[in-house]
């Protein structure tokens, strides 16, 4: 064979393996999309029960077709505080078994009619309006694409296997510790266990492995899967950082169980006894290396997390309300649907936040009292950056292949997000009045503070029902009705209580210093509800909802 033919060889086969790798991705990532909501409620019905966790660790990694994907996921969710440490565990044991699904596929031989899928998932993608025909034509056409690009991969190693080289290397590779080093090295590079195993199938096919060279490098990629999750890890919570080095602590354990059964058995013998089909042989030693150690181990979970605690001890930061955000980072983004829910949580701590500053505020103003400054000084400071990074997440969110109502919530969550950052500056705004009045050793009077604390419970209902009409989605039509009927009852004694203070002050009840930072606080409450009300009514562009809002305000009114 000539220099210039191993060449060409081994083009065509690189050119097989990115179709294979890219394949793979495409089918995975239209499984997910076709799940969409599926997999978002999947997870979040996880409990603490170990059992229950793997079998979500199955069932997501078989949709997601790739444990490393998953891996990374769940690190995302632990450091989100979607997941406690517990139930992440248990999602990544089931996870090792969930990726043997596509080798199993892949020991089938359907190649012929990768063609046919590839057409009619192409058509379907570019001829369809609908986006659950679009991602069935994105998961039948990665299909094909994956196993036309295994065909081609296959069929170009053939020449390349009777190469002095080449036979070296698998020779090389059939030592315990080079192949597993051989697997890690080779799983961490392309990021998939499934497609590292895969490639192997592949050189099955062309004759160029065998399954005694090729059981080692298996069990180097149980190991290189988790290289990912370690990587993505830096910079996380303890917790994230913990569920990482478990998930190694646990594939490493698996791995040496099955060395020396390998090693000391008939292992080998025994399941090339069951078939002469070296892809298949190599898809049955990924499944039994999967499912065995799971087993084995999945009782002692609690001692992996233990020795992963020990292994990176303290505590988190204790810190109340830090200057991040605590619901959403880089990896939950791989998830879109889960990335919704997750800026969901972003937004309703902010409004947390604001609806402390703004007790805080009130509370300052009618006990004469502003021991929590600092507080609302460092609360207002996370809100500014909540609204700027939240923004930020949503522009990039807004990006990312999700479903319609979820589209339509980002679309809101800009809005959302604007109001409460103004509701907080308008309770920094009270705060600051609140201090002013006690630097000039002044006082409102009796009637001032008797009706401030009417508009502070009037203001705070609205509050407190706008962000639970936020939770539902503003899906709650007596509620919306509710809050519809306090903004006006709220800029009725608004202009009522203006009124009688302009009374006051004609009668020298108050003096103008403090008349003029009284009507300030009217003004300034009137707003928060303003604000709060845009919240509670954030999904509803429909005119019959603004009819029924407006119908309400008209009837407070007379």
């Amino acid at each position: 064979m000539t220099v210039e033919q191993i060449v060409s060889y081994a083009i065509l086969a690189m050119g097989g393996l990115g179709l294979f790798l890219y394949g793979m991705r495409l089918m995975g990532e239209g499984l997910e999309l076709a799940a969409g909501s599926k997999l978002r409620h999947i997870l979040e019905k996880i409990t603490s029960n170990r059992f229950l966790g793997a079998l979500v660790g199955i069932v997501v990694t078989a949709i997601i077709q790739s444990s490393t994907a998953v891996s990374v996921m769940v690190v995302g969710f632990v450091n989100a505080q979607l997941m406690t440490l517990t139930q992440a565990m248990g999602v990544l044991m089931g996870a090792t078994i969930g990726t043997t699904a596509t080798s199993l596929i892949l020991s089938i031989n359907i190649a012929q009619y990768a063609p046919i899928a590839i057409f009619i998932g192409a058509f379907m993608v570019v001829l369809s309006k609908k986006s659950n025909t679009k991602y069935l034509g994105q998961i039948i056409a990665g299909f094909g694409i994956l196993f036309f690009g295994m065909t081609t991969m296959s069929t170009n190693l053939k020449p390349l296997a009777s190469s002095e080289f080449f036979e070296k290397l698998i020779t090389s590779v059939s030592n315990p510790f080079v192949g597993v080093l051989f697997g890690v090295l080779f799983a961490a590079l392309i990021q998939s266990s499934s497609a590292a195993v895969g490639v192997l199938q592949a050189l099955g096919m062309a004759g160029a492995l065998t399954l005694p060279n090729s059981v080692y490098i298996i069990y180097g990629i149980h190991i290189g899967a988790c290289v990912t999750s370690v990587i993505s890890s830096a910079g996380a919570t303890k917790d994230a950082k913990r569920t990482a080095l478990s998930y190694v602590l646990f594939t490493f354990m698996g791995v040496l169980i099955f060395t020396p059964i390998t090693l000391f058995t008939p292992f080998t013998d025994w399941l090339e006894g069951i078939t002469s089909n070296v892809s298949f042989q190599i898809s049955l030693v990924h499944i039994i290396s999967s499912i065995i150690p799971t087993l084995i181990l999945l009782p002692m979970e609690g001692f992996i997390i233990k020795l992963a605690t020990i292994l990176i001890p303290g505590g988190e930061d204790t810190e109340k309300e830090p200057c991040r955000l605590k619901y959403v980072d880089e990896r939950i983004l791989k998830t879109p649907p889960i990335a919704v829910n997750q800026i969901t949580k972003e937004i309703q701590r902010m409004g947390r936040l604001a609806t402390k500053n703004f007790d805080y505020a009130m509370d300052a103003l009618l006990n004469s009292d502003d021991k929590n400054k600092d507080v609302v000084k460092s609360n207002e400071e996370v809100i500014d950056y909540l609204n700027h990074t939240i923004t930020s997440y949503l522009v990039r969110i807004n990006g990312l292949p999700l479903e319609e109502n979820d589209l339509r919530r980002i679309g809101a969550y800009y809005h959302v997000v604007s109001d409460l950052e103004r509701i907080g500056d308008h309770a920094e705004n009270i705060f600051a009045i609140a201090s002013t009045i006690l630097e000039k050793d002044e006082a409102l009077s009796d009637k001032a503070i008797g009706e401030a604390k009417i508009m502070k419970e009037l203001v705070s209902s609205i509050i407190d029902d706008s962000l639970k009409s936020f939770a539902v989605k503003s899906k709650d039509k007596e509620l919306l009705e509710t809050i519809s009927v306090t903004e006006q009852d709220i800029d009725d004694h608004t202009l009522a209580y203006k009124n009688s203070h302009i009374e006051r002050l004609s009668n020298g009840e108050c003096n103008a210093t403090v008349g003029t930072l009284f009507m300030e606080l009217l003004t300034n409450l009137e707003r928060i509800a303003d604000h709060s009300t845009n919240i509670a009514f954030y999904l509803t562009n429909q005119n019959a909802d603004m009819t029924l809002a407006q119908s309400h305000r008209n009837t407070a009114s007379k």
